[in-house]
């Protein structure tokens, strides 16, 4: 999931990007409120983390702009300000919740769980393609009953596969989703990780489930019943 990081203090966007991705998540940070509010609209965000305090255009007039563009978007408001009226304009900005400095970082991540699973129409916590299990919640994936281990970004990728089941994605939209604006649209990175889940995945079970469609994109699926007899004989 492709999350945009707001906030000008480079320390604690740092800190925060870190941990997010850290966490699978990829993520664009901005520095102000003009230029969260052009990325916002070049690109497609799962959750926007939003500080209030910022150069240009402020949080709250962030918020209002992007739900006046129509955007349904979750967002997450931080602010050093604890007062009840700052919390209540926060979300009446159109802020989906609020979240005070200083924070734990674990909080962060619960809140932000919370508003995607809100957002995206209350995605499954356990996602199964034939005998693939993944359990979103714990980030753990598991074949036939037996675990998979996976590196942070491997399972990002799966993860994207997996709720897009059965629909071809392309590299764009992969692009867009499972890496942030320092990915390179040329590079064979997709190729590579798309391999690397085939290794793990695909090769000890014999039927494969993620699929190639040349030229368009890549799907996770379960093969007709007549390919798996042909893999299952080759």
């Amino acid at each position: 999931m492709r999350i945009l990081l707001v906030d000008d203090e480079a320390r604690m966007a740092q800190a925060i990007r870190r941990g997010l991705r850290q966490a699978a998540y990829a993520v664009d940070v901005a520095r102000d409120g003009e230029d969260a509010l052009y990325q916002a609209s070049i690109n497609d965000y799962d959750a926007v983390i939003l500080d209030v305090m910022l150069p240009k255009r402020n949080g709250f007039e962030v918020c209002r702009e992007l739900r006046a563009q129509g955007s349904r978007v979750p967002v997450l408001m931080l602010t050093a300000r604890d007062a009840v009226e700052d919390r209540i304009g926060g979300l009446d900005t159109g802020a989906d919740d609020y979240l005070t400095k200083p924070f734990e970082f674990g909080e962060l991540l619960a809140r932000l769980r919370a508003l995607l699973r809100r957002g995206q129409e209350l995605r499954p916590a356990i996602i199964r393609v034939g005998d693939l299990e993944i359990d979103t919640r714990g980030q753990r994936v598991s074949r036939g009953g037996r675990l998979i281990e996976l590196t942070t970004k491997e399972y990002t990728l799966l993860e994207y596969l997996a709720r897009n089941a059965g629909k071809v994605v392309g590299r764009e939209e992969i692009s867009e989703h499972v890496w942030d604006d320092t990915f390179d649209p040329f590079s064979k990175l997709i190729e590579v990780y798309i391999n690397r889940l085939r290794r793990k995945i695909d090769e000890p079970f014999g039927v494969p489930l993620i699929h190639t469609r040349r030229g368009a994109g890549y799907e996770l699926r379960v093969p007709p019943a007549e390919d798996r007899i042909e893999a299952e004989h080759v």
